[in-house]
């Protein structure tokens, strides 16, 4: 693994990127400037980048709040989310799994991620007594977000009817604006340990990949993907054989920390090496 200072020499051996969005391009709240200085060097090299994320809302409804942030589409290709990933499954189920859910579903999960949802001949109840499955997408507005106890009571009522859980964002934790706080994977974890059925549709899982590859028109290994999450960007990419590059000031970032503003180099080999992963390359954040 090399330990870069920044991106700039990782954009002359690729053509095309995989960008995680949360960690990398913004932090759930603010645009990381120097991450937009560097979308905007990218562009100009005539690079290819896709962001991939597994924000659980459509395409449209993150590009909309990218642009708020000061993310102008014209800064990259395309983007896919696990939103948009799971919209596309409720219209056109893939599978029986998806095909049998029903009508009626409960949404665990805040009220800024029923676009998702929005326009589909669903109809959301208030009660998982009341529903044929449960869409998570994550914490919802009611209780504290960074604590999973809250949760369990409401898990256990979906558990007790035997919903089939729609999961729609595997991430486990996220930090929103300098605070960590979970993810609808951490509930869909917990979901499974109850004994509950569920289905993820995002990073890690190899299935996402195969429409980006497809938007971004080049072989697999003319592309790098880049995030800060072991579990789903740098393990999703491995999957299907993508190289990747790992940004440090994420998710994973206090624990890596070297106590004086930057990382420790042998901390980032041996995390990565427990989670038998091998990332091409690490940088301190997505800067140029």
């Amino acid at each position: 693994m090399e330990h870069l200072p920044g991106f700039a020499a990782l954009s002359e051996r690729y053509d095309g990127f995989i960008l995680d969005l949360w960690g990398v391009i913004h932090d759930g709240v603010n645009a990381f400037p120097h991450a937009v200085e560097t979308l905007g060097h990218l562009r100009a090299a005539g690079k290819r980048t896709l962001l991939l994320s597994n924000v659980p809302r459509p395409n449209d409804a993150v590009r909309t709040m990218m642009r708020r942030m000061g993310i102008e589409d014209a800064l990259y290709t395309d983007i896919l989310t696990s939103g948009e990933a799971v919209r596309r499954s409720l219209i056109s189920p893939p599978d029986d799994w998806w095909a049998k859910l029903g009508p009626k579903l409960f949404h665990l999960g805040p009220d800024r991620d029923r676009p998702v949802i929005e326009g589909l001949p669903l109809t959301r109840v208030e009660s998982p007594d009341d529903a044929d499955f449960v869409l998570n997408t994550g914490p919802d507005d009611h209780r504290n977000p960074s604590d999973m106890a809250e949760f369990e009571q409401v898990l256990q009522d979906c558990a007790r009817n035997n919903l089939p859980m729609v999961c729609g964002n595997p991430d486990l934790v996220v930090i929103r604006g300098g605070v960590r706080v979970l993810c609808a994977g951490s509930l869909a974890q917990r979901y499974q340990e109850l004994g509950g059925e569920v289905r993820m549709l995002g990073k890690p899982d190899p299935a996402v990949y195969r429409p980006v590859l497809q938007q971004l028109a080049m072989p697999s290994d003319r592309v790098l993907a880049v995030g800060d999450s072991l579990h789903t960007d740098i393990t999703g990419a491995t999957g299907v054989g993508i190289a990747s590059c790992w940004v440090l000031d994420g998710i994973h970032g206090a624990a890596l920390s070297d106590g004086a503003g930057g990382f420790d180099a042998a901390k980032v080999e041996a995390t990565a090496r427990a989670a038998g992963l091998a990332p091409v390359a690490a940088i301190p954040r997505f800067v140029w």
